[in-house]
């Protein structure tokens, strides 16, 4: 039996050995789905574990092979992974060191813009609420182009043949490469800050999807959405679809396209403009005759040649409103004059005077009028007003009831 006594760490150190000692662990393909995925956003370094239904592995992805990964690695992501096993002396945990890793069943640049193209419409950079419409008749036409490549040629003949009028406003950047997305948002950052055009055509020819990848970057998505100059995206050809074309106010099919929908045709503007000064003309010789019919008309009438029968019948007019307002006039005064009358009539009838007049006579003890027998006395000192004068009376017999006093 040996005596010999190891330590941990020689243990861990002699284990490790005999792992990267075997050729068959220094370059392994494993497949599998990745779970408890972080992110050491400090060391950019990646850790995770693979598994299948039965088991799991440990792995590690250092900063410099996870900074080369076109997509971001999720729980649950079924993934085809490169590596060596070796196993980590501090914790004696046995591992995979991940050298490359591809989603499984699809390319990484595809799962790459699946992610991006999720985070994006998220943000709500593709909704059709925020595009803008393009302007009926642009002057100055935006192109941010590579200007060597066959797409600047193809925009400006269509557009010098379609729209001559129209300024072609380049901005030179490259369209593929590590540099192209910061110089496609450069660019259309600084039309719309100098307003240098109407409208403007972001794109480039076909090519693969790697050669296409500048137009699926966030920094130029970005860009294109929040310019506030109207953006037609044309990139690649009718199959090509990229993020730019879901960001962009329009997509074309194909750069020649895009110059075909940012202006008009000049030759249906003049045949528009034609078609307009006919109708005009036309309405102008209607307005014409009519005028001279009218003229026609005053011509043959009978105040036209005899005026001064509209000069009688004005007068007459004038006449009869005249009448009118005298009537009223005398309607105003003499009504109220006779209204008055017969209410002085009435009232002068109704007169004690009248009353007298006739013959009759009012009693007046002091000065109250005498109603009532009740109200005198016999011997009480008593007047009577007549029409002309007073009598005084002396009261030597009351007869109540109306008799008649004894002769």
């Amino acid at each position: 039996m040996s005596s010999l006594v190891l330590t941990v760490t020689q243990v861990n150190t002699y284990v490790k050995s005999i792992l990267e000692g075997d050729p068959h662990l220094q370059s392994v393909y494993l497949t599998g789905e990745i779970s408890n995925f972080v992110n050491h956003y400090r060391s950019g370094h990646c850790y995770l574990s693979l598994k299948d239904d039965r088991s799991a592995i440990k792995a590690v992805m250092f900063k410099n092979v996870a900074s080369r990964l076109r997509f971001v690695p999720e729980n649950g992501m079924k993934v085809l992974v490169q590596g060596r096993i070796s196993l980590y002396e501090r914790d004696g945990q046995y591992q995979l060191y991940i050298d490359d890793m591809q989603p499984a069943g699809v390319g990484a640049l595809q799962m790459a813009l699946e992610q991006l193209k999720k985070k994006l419409h998220a943000q709500g950079l593709f909704d059709q609420g925020r595009k803008k419409p393009l302007p009926p008749m642009p002057m100055r036409i935006g192109v941010v182009t590579s200007p060597t490549g066959a797409a600047v040629q193809d925009i400006k003949n269509i557009l010098g043949r379609r729209f001559p009028l129209a300024e072609v406003v380049l901005c030179p950047v490259l369209v593929q490469g590590e540099e192209a997305p910061s110089q496609i948002a450069a660019a259309l950052d600084l039309i719309n800050k100098k307003h240098a055009a109407d409208v403007i055509i972001v794109g480039r020819g076909g090519g693969s999807m790697e050669d296409l990848w500048a137009f699926n970057s966030e920094q130029v998505v970005q860009a294109v959405a929040r310019s506030e100059i109207p953006v037609i995206s044309a990139v690649g050809h009718e199959t090509d679809y990229t993020l730019c074309d879901l960001a962009a106010d329009l997509r074309a099919p194909t750069p020649s396209a895009a110059a075909e929908l940012a202006v008009p045709q000049a030759t249906d503007l003049l045949a528009e403009l034609h078609s307009a000064r006919a109708v005009m003309i036309q309405s102008l010789l209607i307005s014409i005759k009519q005028a001279q019919h009218r003229l026609e008309q005053v011509k043959n009438s009978r105040p036209f040649h005899n005026p001064e029968d509209i000069l009688l019948e004005k007068r007459m007019q004038l006449d009869q409103v005249t009448d009118d307002l005298m009537a009223a006039y005398r309607h105003q005064l003499f009504d109220p004059r006779k209204k008055l009358a017969e209410t002085a009539a009435k009232l002068d009838a109704l007169s004690p005077l009248k009353v007298l007049a006739r013959g009759y006579a009012i009693p007046q003890f002091g000065d109250q009028s005498i109603r009532s027998v009740k109200e005198v006395a016999l011997g009480d000192h008593i007047r009577l007003q007549l029409s002309d004068g007073q009598i005084g009376c002396t009261v030597t017999e009351k007869l109540p009831g109306g008799a008649k006093a004894n002769e």
